[in-house]
């Protein structure tokens, strides 16, 4: 009998699914679940953060992130962008917004935080970004200006680290939508595809 692996988006769910998403055997969330509150349970094996955002900045200087219920439950942070894809390609905050405080690299502080909050943290390679990007057909120019969601690089690890074999591996909580710099159309054509072949399906 396979295993069941969830993938919970930030999107709003159809309804409650808590104890479906709970039983789960491995449970995976991002940055900081708030459609889904109520509705999909909290326990998480791993926490997916992106530490290039401006709402990183806010969640970090805000206390009650590190003490949210999917915070408190994950047993292990994982940061999809490294320090020196960020550099590369992510974009830089203009000089006013610097001077307020912005950075376009949160890595360091996250892992301060994260770190001294009792989370093993683990830092994904650049060779994760950019394999990912390329499996969406983005260009290197086009990788200055469209940035892949912590959502797609969680759906793609997981459906790298468990073999559909032994798994099975569903969705839920994803609209693909939000950020105008997310590759939103790829991504959903992407998950459909791999849909399509069966290696992963929508949690009903």
């Amino acid at each position: 009998m396979r295993k069941t692996a969830v993938v919970v988006g930030n999107g709003t769910l159809p309804g409650d699914r808590s104890q479906t998403i709970d039983a789960a055997d491995f449970i995976v969330r991002f940055n900081e679940p708030k459609l889904s509150v109520g509705l999909s349970g909290t326990r998480t094996d791993l926490l997916i953060l992106a530490t290039s955002s401006k709402p990183m900045q806010r969640r970090l200087n805000d206390l009650s992130f590190t003490q949210s219920p999917t915070f408190k439950a994950a047993r292990e942070v994982m940061l999809a962008y490294h320090p020196s894809i960020i550099r590369k390609y992510h974009p830089k905050p203009n000089i006013l917004s610097q001077l307020k405080g912005r950075r376009s690299d949160w890595t360091e502080k996250t892992i301060e935080i994260v770190g001294g909050a009792g989370k093993e943290i683990r830092i994904m390679p650049p060779q994760f970004y950019l394999a990912g990007c390329a499996e969406l057909g983005l260009s290197e120019s086009e990788m200055h200006t469209i940035f892949p969601s912590t959502g797609y690089f969680g759906i793609r690890y997981v459906l790298q680290m468990f073999p559909p074999a032994e798994w099975d591996i569903k969705l839920c909580g994803f609209s693909w939508e939000g950020w105008k710099r997310h590759s939103w159309d790829a991504e959903k054509q992407w998950v459909e595809r791999n849909i399509a072949t069966g290696k992963t399906s929508i949690l009903e």
